[in-house]
């Protein structure tokens, strides 16, 4: 062996002995366990990513805020209940906002990769669950009921997964996913988020999309809102768009809401579609949704509040029956490039849509 090898080899073996240049060890999951009368908000804040919280059985009276990437928190299905506190900590955000649980990741870090599932989240002023600056996010078998404006909502979000919850008689929307809800932006490509599975009862709107692209909504039932779901876009760019709506029953969206500063009143609305454009609406059922309303009907192209006309939108092959004022309705005058085929339907505005 000549010197320089042994130099070699001993400056490897001196590398391995310390320890340098090896990578350092990997965190080993732990699973965190809460029991009622503890707080889910101490072992979220004791977590590491990769780390489970599995919370009993049992009412929490509580928000929890999640910072950490790869968390997950999950519930023993609906008997694992969330409440507000009686007092919440105004030191703490999340509760202060008015909400339950609340996924916050920020701009330049978006917190990725947290899982909540199989719990029930009641009563909270705000919303059961925000999101804001999230990649990856999973929300599964969660019940989202009685909060004051969104059963779950995001904004500035990519690539969730909001599958097989059920969100009822929430103030606004049971499901509310957008660019921003605080400034005027342009709409956010949410690369591929899902929403599917989920049933959507008794809220002022089942779903609300507004100023994003690239979404899929379908498999849901959606019934006895005031609407079933309204597609959002307006004047700004990139227009909102590309979304893909499918395989939905929305029916019997009858429950009458008031007029607000934005919208006029909604009553028997299935979907609408607003200043949006290239959205695929196909192979839905939508029926029996009555009402009055200016967007009342099964399928409504309407003009957005700012005015701005939809384009390039199909609406296909859904059966659409027992809608009023129409199954169809095309109510968006200025709109170019909507087309309506292979629908399935007895009463449409302008006739001939059917």
């Amino acid at each position: 062996m000549t010197k320089r090898q042994t130099t070699v080899l001993g400056c490897t073996a001196l590398l391995v002995v310390s320890g340098l240049g090896a990578s350092a060890p990997a965190h080993a999951s732990v699973t965190h366990q809460v029991q009622p009368g503890q707080s889910i908000q101490a072992a979220v804040n004791a977590a590491q990513p990769g780390d489970t919280i599995n919370i009993a059985a049992g009412t929490y009276k509580e928000s929890v805020r999640i910072t950490k990437p790869r968390l997950t928190l999950q519930g023993a299905g609906a008997r694992t209940v969330i409440k507000p506190a009686a007092k919440p900590a105004k030191t703490d955000s999340c509760a202060a906002a008015g909400n339950g649980i609340c996924a916050l990741g920020t701009k330049a870090q978006p917190l990725e990769e947290v899982r909540i599932r199989s719990l029930r989240l009641s009563g909270f002023a705000k919303n059961g669950i925000w999101a804001a600056w999230t990649d990856r996010l999973t929300v599964r078998h969660v019940t989202s009921e009685n909060n004051g404006t969104w059963g779950i909502a995001q904004e500035r979000s990519i690539r969730s997964e909001l599958r097989q919850n059920v969100v009822r008689s929430n103030g606004d929307a049971g499901i509310f996913v957008a660019n921003t809800v605080n400034e005027e932006a342009g709409a956010t490509d949410t690369k591929g988020t899902v929403v599917s599975g989920n049933r959507m009862i008794d809220n002022r709107i089942g779903a609300t999309i507004r100023r994003v692209r690239n979404l899929t909504l379908q498999g849901n039932e959606i019934t006895q809102n005031c609407a079933g779901v309204f597609l959002v876009g307006d004047e700004t760019v990139p227009r909102a768009g590309a979304l893909t709506v499918r395989f939905n029953h929305i029916y019997k969206n009858n429950k009458h809401c008031d007029a607000t500063a934005r919208l006029p009143e909604i009553q028997g609305t299935g979907i609408v579609l607003t200043g949006i454009e290239d959205t695929l609406v196909e192979a839905n059922l939508i029926r029996d949704n009555v009402g009055s309303a200016p967007m009342s009907g099964g399928i409504v192209l309407f003009k957005s509040i700012v005015g701005t006309a939809g384009t390039d939108n199909v609406i296909r092959h859904n059966l659409v029956t027992g809608n009023g004022k129409a199954d169809l309705a095309n109510r968006d005058t200025k709109g170019t490039g909507n087309t309506f085929a292979g629908n399935v339907c007895r009463a449409s505005e302008p006739a001939g849509l059917c």
